[in-house]
């Protein structure tokens, strides 16, 4: 099993993931939520000048928001700066899209931008609204082509994975997802310490937002009419949510994603869903778990640190997975 780390591009993020290297995490991913934080490329960029070792991506890029020739050409960017650690996550959207107020891209749109990505890096020609492209950079302006790097597919859904098997080295998931050499499953939560309480303050913070992304999801993604209302405190954050004008919602459902409690999210997460939706326990159990996610076909875990201490965290769960750069447990 790999253990890695997930960030929102937030200033501190670059010296965040120098940590994580020194703690010895394999990779660090970044998300590509402009609505929300700072540019994603530019962070890892910035992550680059400070790291030696450790693996940087995009966790992950959404097509819609760049040409793709500005995308690869950020790609190759990132590959002069720190190369052999590049990999390339790309999904259809999300809260990149959804905080905006826009649906997510179609899989057949983001499976032809990842072609024609894949033609660019590579240093060929290719047909991007309907004219020829190529990158042209000259002798020690970008690293020589072809230029190669693993893409990996955020996966939801038959479509997803599909797209994933033909185009993809490996899958980025919220679900135990088997069946790929690369799998990739993105968590959230924190280790407790010893008879620490899932509602305590710290934990409401560290965890917290982790939990509450299922009630964003079974509002945006409805698996059926009555999804939303199973969930805990679902039924009263769904009257909070359609008080608010339809027009402006998403500008409310998505503020904080992954990061902090909204002002909608703050009344109805408690312990209970922490303890149910997210990755949080003391350290033996989490264990536990680590065990039966690989079980599933599970092969990198990626976690997302959240809170005021992001050292704290992501020192926490080095130790709890045993790193060998890890300190001992920290004790809160």
């Amino acid at each position: 099993m790999d253990f890695s780390c997930a960030f929102p591009p937030v200033p501190e993020t670059p010296d965040h993931i120098a940590l994580a290297e020194k703690l010895g995490y394999r990779r660090a991913w970044v998300f590509d939520t402009p609505a929300l934080q700072l540019d994603v490329w530019m962070t890892l960029a910035r992550a680059a000048d400070r790291t030696s070792h450790i693996e940087l991506g995009s966790g992950v890029l959404i097509p819609s928001l760049r040409h793709v020739m500005v995308t690869a050409a950020a790609i190759a960017t990132l590959v002069d700066l720190a190369p052999g650690r590049v990999n390339v996550g790309i999904g259809s959207g999300f809260t990149g899209r959804l905080a905006m107020g826009q649906r997510p891209n179609s899989w057949a749109f983001v499976a032809q931008y990842a072609r024609q990505l894949r033609t660019l890096l590579a240093g060929e020609i290719v047909e991007v609204d309907g004219a020829a492209t190529r990158l042209l950079h000259g002798p020690g302006q970008a690293p020589a082509r072809p230029i190669r790097v693993p893409f990996l597919f955020a996966v939801r859904g038959p479509k997803a994975l599909a797209v994933a098997r033909e185009l993809g080295q490996g899958i980025l998931s919220v679900t135990p997802t088997a069946g790929f050499a690369w799998s990739t499953l993105m968590i959230h939560g924190t280790v407790l310490a010893p008879g620490e309480p899932f509602d305590s303050p710290r934990v409401m913070a560290a965890a917290g937002a982790g939990a509450s992304i299922v009630l964003h999801r079974a509002y945006e993604f409805p698996g059926d009419a009555g999804e939303l209302e199973r969930l805990p405190g679902g039924q009263a954050w769904r009257k909070a949510i359609e008080a608010i004008p339809e027009r402006e919602r998403h500008l409310h459902t998505h503020e904080g994603h992954l990061t902090f409690l909204n002002a909608l999210d703050r009344p109805v997460v408690n312990g209970d869903m922490i303890k149910a939706f997210t990755f949080t326990g003391e350290t033996a159990a989490l264990r536990a778990r680590v065990g039966e996610l690989a079980a599933k076909g599970v092969t990198e875990i990626a976690f997302q640190p959240k809170g005021p201490d992001i050292p704290r965290e992501l020192s926490a769960f080095a130790a709890m997975a045993g790193l060998p750069a890890s300190p001992a447990p920290i004790r809160v």
